[in-house]
């Protein structure tokens, strides 16, 4: 009888613990770019730079091959506003995005692409140092999609690294300034490269 008792008390621990050994989630963190496009829409002329950040990414196996992950990025760059009519302004702007993804896992030994589409929340936010020349701008938010692609290369069972490019919709930041809206939605290129960590 203690025996019976002491097996199903051991049962529920041994499935748990072999649940556990599965690695079923990763967290990463990744060095990103952005590319903006220029734009043109309603007479303003939007001229991006190039910029630097970081992202934290997390994903859950749903099963082998698929998952959800949840992202938050950080960039910085510079958004330059061009009309013949009005003067030209810069905003250096910092840009977050908080976003959830779908992502679809093919497996072919070391070597692991991926594909994913999701949505998230970007928000626009101007710094008000030197390199921005107007103190009306304003922050603003957005929900765009994004989607992409990458593969993982696994360098042990814990750890992977990770190229990915990345495309986010949404659309172009006016930060509050209704003479500069473009009206336009634009394609953000966003390569990535990290490590992640499997758990």
């Amino acid at each position: 009888m203690k025996k019976s008792a002491l097996l199903l008390i051991l049962l529920p621990v041994l499935a748990v613990a072999g649940f556990a050994q599965e690695s079923r989630q990763d967290a990463s963190i990744s060095v990103t770019g952005i590319i903006p496009p220029y734009v043109s829409g309603n007479a303003v002329q939007l001229r991006a730079t190039n910029g630097l950040g970081g992202m934290a990414s997390y994903r859950y196996m749903l099963t082998p091959r698929s998952a959800a992950e949840l992202n938050y990025q950080y960039l910085q760059n510079a958004n330059k506003f061009v009309t013949s009519f009005l003067p030209n302004i810069r905003i250096h702007t910092r840009m977050q995005e908080v976003s959830a993804a779908y992502v679809f896992n093919f497996n072919f030994k070391h070597f692991n692409p991926f594909l994913e589409a999701g949505v998230g929340g970007y928000m626009f936010t101007p710094l008000k140092d030197s390199s921005t020349t107007t103190l009306d701008a304003k922050g603003s938010t957005s929900v765009g999609g994004l989607y992409g692609g990458g593969v993982a290369y696994e360098i042990s069972p814990s750890f992977d690294i990770r190229v990915q490019y990345r495309g986010i919709i949404v659309k172009s930041p006016s930060f509050g300034l209704d003479q500069y809206r473009t009206n336009r939605y634009y394609n953000i290129s966003n390569p990535t490269i990290g490590v992640a960590y499997h758990f």
